[in-house]
């Protein structure tokens, strides 16, 4: 089980993240690559708020293929390549994620291995045995 931590003593996260997770030892780690917008038939969903949504609807789908799931994440990475983007990031974390807040960084880039990416996700889950 992941514990997410928001100490009083650091400034309450202004987005939907939490400062830190806490893993018990003997946890199963699971290192995701990074998720993006692009489907399973290989089509690349467009726009910023389409390509963020599917990211992490990709991101479950690996957990889930793992046995886990959302609330299994410890750590996650958004890399973007416009800055303006995320507040789009924001709705689609709210959207899929709900109540889970896992630490987040935002990395913005000048772009991603495909031109049409707008957005990559990479994270880590783990899970007791």
């Amino acid at each position: 089980m992941v514990t997410y931590r928001n100490p009083n003593t650091v400034r309450k996260p202004g987005a939907h993240y939490s400062q830190a997770a806490e893993v018990r030892p003997g946890a199963r780690y699971l290192y995701i690559a990074g998720q993006t917008g692009r489907l399973p038939d290989d089509t690349i969903r467009v726009g910023i708020d389409a390509q963020a949504e599917q990211a992490l609807h990709n991101l479950k789908a690996v957990l889930e293929d793992a046995g886990m799931g959302l609330e299994d994440l410890v750590d996650t990475t958004a890399y973007l390549v416009n800055p303006d983007h995320t507040a789009a990031l924001k709705r689609a974390q709210e959207t899929v994620l709900g109540d889970i807040k896992p630490p987040n960084t935002v990395v913005c880039v000048a772009r991603l291995a495909h031109p049409e990416y707008l957005i990559e996700i990479h994270a880590v889950a783990a899970k007791e045995p």
